[in-house]
C-alpha cells in the first residue's frame, strides 16, 4: 500500500509548485525564456510551445504556482492587474449586466464606466457590505458580481460565503478582487468564488519592481475563455515579469507574517494618536466587521486607512514622512503611504469620492517590512507636523 503524501503547506507550495527544478539543467531557479518563437518538428508537432504570445515555459510556471496557492483549477496572468480585470469583463457580451463594489480602487470603475461602457456592459454600484444589497441589485441580465474584500481604501468587507449563496442561486459569478489580502490571508474560491484577481504588482511580486495581474479559475469554462484572450488579445506578462513574480511569491508567506504583525502594532498605534480621527483596519477590535474579519481571513494584513481631517493635514503629514515612501500602490517590502483622493481614486471625482466617504483628509499606508520602530516613529514625527 502506498505511502498517502502530507498535503503541503502554503509556504511550501510558495517555493515548490511550479518551481521544481529545470529538467534540462538542474537549475533550482525557473529560467527565463525570452524567446519569441518555437522550432517545430513539422507540421502540428512541436514541444508544446509555438509562440509565446499563445504560451510561455516561465510564464505557465507561474501560473502553475498561483494556481496552487489559490487552490484554484488554473491561473491566467496578464500584463497588469487592470489588463487582466479587462480579461474578466471580456468574457461579457453587450448588453451583460455587472453588479459591483461601490467602493473599489478607481481604475476600475475608470474601466467599467468609460471603456467597457462604449461596447453595451451595463454596471451598477452598491455597498457590498451588505449581502442584501446585492441580491436586490441582480437583474435578469446580470451575469457578474465584481466585489473588492478589503475594498480599496476604506476597509470594507464583503461576506463571501452569503454573496455566494445568493450568486450560486442565480446562477451568476462572482468574481473577488484578492490583491489586499493575498492567497495567504484568504482563499476566496474555498468560500464559494469562481475567479480571484490579483495584482501581482502588490502583494505576491513583493518587491516593487514589476507590473502585472492574475486571474484564477475555479471552472475550466472560465480558464478557457482567459486562456482565450491572452492569445487574442495579447496582454500578456512577459517572462521576465513571471520570472520577479516567481522570485517574490517564495517568500510570500514570510513577508506576509510580518506584514501582518506590523500593520496590528500601527493600526493600533493610529488608533489612539490625538492626530488621527478615524482608523480603517479589520483587525481593530471597533471596527464593525472584526467578527466577518477574523471568521473569512486568516490575518488582517498591513493595508490602514486613517483620516487626518483635512486636505491640508493630509499634506503637512505626508510632505514629512522619511522611512514611509509617499507614493502610488502598496504591497512592497518597503512601506507605502498614499493620498486616495488625488492618487488611486482622482478619476472618481469630487462627488463620486464623497458618495462612498473618501474625503480629502483620508491617507492610506501599505505596511512594509522594515523594523516596525522605526515606522511608527517617522509617523509619530510626521503626524506632529499636523
Amino acid at each position: 500500500m502506498k505511502e498517502k503524501i502530507k498535503t503541503l503547506s502554503f509556504a511550501t507550495r510558495a517555493i515548490h509548485c511550479g518551481q521544481e527544478p529545470d529538467p534540462l539543467t538542474g537549475a533550482v531557479t525557473v529560467p527565463i525564456y525570452p524567446t519569441s518563437t518555437y522550432v517545430q518538428q513539422g507540421i502540428g508537432e512541436h514541444k508544446g510551445y509555438e509562440y509565446s504570445r499563445v504560451s510561455n515555459p516561465t510564464r505557465t510556471r507561474l501560473e502553475q504556482n498561483l494556481a496552487s496557492l489559490e487552490g484554484a483549477l488554473a491561473a491566467r496572468v496578464f500584463a497588469s492587474g487592470m489588463a487582466a480585470i479587462h480579461a474578466i469583463v471580456n468574457t461579457l457580451k453587450a448588453g451583460d449586466h455587472v453588479v459591483c463594489g461601490n467602493d473599489l480602487y478607481g481604475g476600475t470603475p475608470r474601466l467599467f464606466n468609460q471603456v467597457m461602457a462604449d461596447f453595451g456592459l451595463e454596471f451598477t454600484y452598491i455597498d457590498t457590505s451588505d449581502a442584501n444589497n446585492v441580491e436586490r441589485a441582480i437583474r435578469k441580465n446580470t451575469r457578474m458580481v465584481y466585489v473588492e474584500t478589503p475594498t480599496n481604501p476604506l476597509m470594507r468587507l464583503s461576506d463571501l460565503a452569503a454573496i455566494t449563496s445568493i450568486t450560486r442561486r442565480k446562477k451568476v459569478s462572482l468574481v473577488v478582487d484578492n490583491t489586499f489580502m493575498s492567497p495567504y490571508f484568504q482563499q476566496p474560491l474555498s468560500w464559494g468564488a469562481d475567479m480571484v484577481v490579483h495584482s501581482t504588482t502588490k502583494f505576491l511580486n513583493g518587491h516593487s519592481d514589476g507590473l502585472g495581474g492574475v486571474v484564477v479559475c475555479a471552472h475550466q469554462q472560465d480558464a478557457d475563455k482567459l486562456a482565450f484572450l491572452q492569445k487574442a488579445s495579447g496582454a500578456i506578462l512577459s517572462p521576465f515579469e513571471c520570472w520577479l513574480v516567481l522570485r517574490g511569491v517564495k517568500t510570500l508567506a514570510a513577508r506576509m507574517d510580518i506584514h501582518d504583525r506590523s500593520g496590528r502594532r500601527v493600526a493600533e498605534y493610529l488608533s489612539q494618536h490625538p492626530k488621527v480621527r478615524a482608523v480603517f483596519y479589520p483587525g481593530l477590535l471597533d471596527h464593525p466587521q472584526h467578527t466577518l474579519a477574523k471568521r473569512q481571513m486568516t490575518g488582517f494584513g498591513s493595508m490602514i486607512t486613517f483620516e487626518t481631517g483635512s486636505l491640508k493635514n493630509a499634506n503637512k503629514m505626508l510632505k514629512r514622512v522619511r522611512v514611509c515612501s509617499l507614493g502610488e500602490s502598496l504591497g512592497g517590502v518597503e512601506t507605502l503611504i498614499s493620498h486616495p483622493a488625488t492618487m488611486t481614486h482622482a478619476a472618481l471625482g469630487e462627488k463620486g469620492r464623497e458618495a462612498i466617504g473618501i474625503t480629502d483628509g483620508l491617507v492610506r499606508i501599505s505596511v512594509g517590512i522594515e523594523d516596525v520602530e522605526d515606522i511608527l516613529d517617522d509617523l509619530d514625527q510626521a503626524l506632529h507636523a499636523i
